[in-house]
C-alpha cells in the first residue's frame, strides 16, 4: 500500500512523499514521466544530493525517482546492524520499483548508492534495465591483499584509523558525528563536502590518533563553496537531525556479512549497458577496481562508456551538475 504524506521539498520542481517498501516508510522525492529511473544517493548523503539531477532528467523524458534509502533523511531507520545488508539494500531497489507499479528500472548510484546499483544488476538482472554507477566502482570492498574479508584486507592494508575500520566499533563515530551536529549542524556539512570537493584538501579518510572522524574533515571558512549553498547546509544538517547518523553507518558495518552473503553471486558478470563516471580528483580513481573498470578489464559485457571529469571531487553530480546531467541524459537515450 503507498502512504502519499507530502513532506515540503526544497526544490521546487520535485515531489515528495512516501510509500510502503519492504516494510519500511520510505521517502522519495520524483518527478517526470517515462521510462522508470531510480537515483541512489551515497553517505552521508540523502535524495537530495540528486537535486539537480531530477529535474533534468524529468525534463529528457523518464520518471525519476530518489529515494531516502534505509536509515537516511526520512525514510525509516532499523535499529539493527543486520537491518542494513546487501540483501536489503538490493531488495528495497526492486521493492521500490513494485511500489511504483513498474516491472523494471534504470539504476544509478552515487558512492554507497553505486555499490547497491551494481550488485542489484548481479542479483536481480531481470529487473534491471540499464545501471550507471559514480565514484565508486564494481567490487569496490572485494579483499585484494589475500585478506578473508573486506574489513581485515583493509585494516591489513591501512590500519584500524582507516574510516571504515573505525566505523566498525558500534556507536563511536556515530556519538562523534551527533556531538558535531548537534553543536554546529551546518557547519559540519561544510567541513563534510569542503573536504571531498575538487577544489579542497582531499580526504585521506584516516581518523587522527586522539581524534574522531570528524576530526579528519576540513575545518570551516568563511567561504562557502561554489557549489553548496548555505540553503543546501541546512536542508542535509535537518535530513540529519531527524535521522541520525547510525543508519547509514550500519551499512559499512555489514561489509564482511554481505561478502559471504555474495558468494553465489559476486562473481556474476553484468549484461544490461552500464555507464562509470568519476572526478578525477577523487580519492576513488586510484583504486585498482576503479582502473579495471577504465581498461574494460571488468565483468561487464556491455560498459558503454567510462567517463573522468577533470579537477571534479568526490561529490560529483552536486560539484558538476551540468556535465554530469549530459552524461547521464545521453547514457539514457542510447538505450
Amino acid at each position: 500500500m503507498n502512504t502519499e504524506t507530502a513532506v515540503a521539498s526544497p526544490v521546487a520542481e520535485v515531489a515528495t512523499h512516501t510509500l510502503d517498501v519492504n516494510g519500511l516508510r520510505m521517502h522519495i522525492a520524483e518527478a517526470g514521466s517515462g521510462p522508470l529511473v531510480l537515483l541512489l544517493h551515497g553517505w552521508p548523503e540523502s535524495w537530495y544530493s540528486w537535486r539537480h539531477q531530477i529535474p533534468a532528467l524529468a525534463a529528457a523524458g523518464y520518471h525519476v525517482v530518489a529515494p531516502d534509502q534505509r536509515g537516511y533523511g526520512d525514510t525509516d531507520v532499523p535499529e539493527r546492524i543486520e537491518d542494513y545488508t546487501i540483501d536489503h539494500l538490493a531488495g528495497d531497489v526492486t521493492g521500490l520499483v513494485d511500489a511504483l507499479g513498474e516491472q523494471h528500472a534504470t539504476v544509478i548510484g552515487h558512492d554507497w548508492g553505486a555499490i547497491v546499483a551494481w550488485e542489484t544488476a548481479k542479483m536481480h538482472p531481470e529487473r534491471i534495465t540499464a545501471v550507471a554507477g559514480l565514484s565508486i566502482p564494481d567490487r569496490f570492498a572485494e579483499p585484494q591483499g589475500g585478506a578473508a574479508t573486506p574489513i581485515a584486507d583493509l585494516r591489513a592494508a591501512l590500519g584500524s584509523a582507516f574510516y571504515i575500520v573505525h566505523f566498525q566499533q558500534p556507536g563511536v563515530a556515530d556519538a562523534a558525528l551527533e556531538s558535531a551536529l548537534e553543536h554546529d549542524p551546518e557547519g559540519l556539512f561544510r567541513r563534510i563536502f569542503r573536504t571531498a570537493a575538487g577544489e579542497g584538501p582531499g580526504w585521506t579518510g584516516m581518523v587522527p590518533e586522539g581524534g574522531t572522524i570528524v576530526d579528519s574533515l576540513a575545518v570551516d571558512t568563511p567561504a562557502t563553496l561554489a557549489w553548496e549553498s548555505d540553503r543546501d547546509a541546512k536542508t542535509y544538517a535537518a535530513q540529519y537531525q531527524r535521522s541520525g547518523f547510525t543508519g547509514g553507518i550500519n551499512w559499512y558495518r555489514n561489509l564482511d556479512r554481505n561478502w559471504e552473503l555474495s558468494t553465489g553471486w559476486r562473481d556474476n558478470d553484468v549484461h544490461v549497458p552500464a555507464l562509470y563516471l568519476i572526478g578525477g580528483r577523487d580519492g576513488a580513481l586510484a583504486l585498482p577496481q576503479s582502473q579495471r573498470m577504465m581498461s574494460g578489464d571488468s565483468g561487464f559485457r556491455n560498459l558503454r562508456e567510462t567517463v573522468v571529469l577533470p579537477g571534479v571531487g568526490h561529490a560529483i553530480q552536486q560539484e558538476r551538475p551540468d556535465q554530469v546531467n549530459h552524461v547521464l541524459t545521453r547514457f539514457l537515450r542510447s538505450l
